[in-house]
């Protein structure tokens, strides 16, 4: 689940030397999740729990501290099915990323990126492959920048704030990566339900899918009440007392972040039965979260 962040601007974390020629964007002069930005030279909090170490734990990684391990043993006791949440969210970012490659999209702006616990997702043997990581846990980001030391890996590291998609489209660090001419995937997974309503995360997205070429994709995927409400409801209830609240949303609510965009089949789903390669394991309708992909066409507004 996500990353949320506190502070200012936006920025660049960290600059991959230089990209040959020849698998650089034309004109380029040479990735939460993070709904708030980090401030300038933000220090690590071993303290407070922050979702995205949350979410490492319930994947079963090691990057999280005493207090992340708590917060999720609480969210858990509330909603014990977090984990295979965890595990179905991933699954969907993979199934998902291969539906956009074979689309012909090798672009991918990941924002709220999370530990990479799973593993990447994205295909860095392809030479087209470009992908920038916005994060704000400096745990995350120090992971994702070492992705950069991959030979020949076109990739970028920002802090992002959601809520500023402006910032985020001008930041440096993601045109030196990314060529804003040819389609990109935006992944926000697990991380727009840490948006409360008056952060208006459509109007986010919509700038941020504004701003991408004709083809680009919108892959997300959120959580809702609709689907285990008691244990859905219960989990927000953990969350409520982090800094990172859950906003729970209906589905026609989650189908209105698509808007003006075309959705891909099956539309709107039950994260596990987007696409899935086999049936879904036993548990997969107690999954509270819903996924989709849609593409903004020549005429989406996006």
């Amino acid at each position: 689940m996500p990353s949320d962040e506190h502070g200012a601007r936006a920025r660049v974390v960290y600059r991959a030397p230089e990209a040959p020629r020849a698998n650089r964007a034309p004109g380029a002069p040479h990735l939460a999740c993070a709904p708030r930005a980090i401030a300038p030279r933000a220090q690590l909090r071993t303290d407070t729990a922050h979702p995205a170490r949350m979410y490492d734990y319930y994947l079963g990684g090691k990057d999280n501290f005493a207090a992340d391990r708590e917060a999720a043993e609480n969210a858990l006791a509330a909603a014990p099915e977090l984990r295979a949440m965890a595990r179905a969210n991933r699954a969907f970012l993979r199934r998902a990323v291969a539906f956009a490659a074979a689309s012909g999209v090798h672009q991918f702006l990941d924002v709220g990126t999370g530990l990479p616990t799973a593993g990447d997702p994205y295909d860095y043997s392809r030479a087209d492959t470009r992908v920038v990581y916005a994060d704000n846990d400096p745990m995350v980001l120090a992971h994702a920048r070492a992705l950069l030391a991959r030979p020949g890996a076109a990739t970028g590291v920002v802090a992002a704030d959601l809520r500023n998609p402006e910032e985020l489209l001008r930041d440096p660090g993601l045109r030196d990566v990314l060529d804003l001419d040819r389609p990109v995937a935006l992944i926000l997974t697990a991380v727009v339900h840490y948006l409360a309503d008056g952060d208006d995360p459509r109007g986010a997205i919509g700038t941020l899918m504004a701003g991408l070429a004709p083809g680009s994709l919108l892959v997300l995927s959120h959580a809702t009440d609709e689907i285990n409400p008691a244990s859905a409801r219960s989990a927000a209830a953990a969350y409520a007392h982090l800094p990172t609240p859950m906003t729970l949303r209906s589905r026609p609510a989650i189908r209105a972040l698509f808007d003006g965009l075309t959705p891909v089949s099956p539309g709107v789903v039950p994260t596990p039965y987007w696409r899935p390669a086999r049936t879904p394991r036993g548990g997969s309708d107690r999954v509270w979260m819903y996924a989709g992909v849609a593409r903004k066409d020549d005429s989406g507004a996006g």
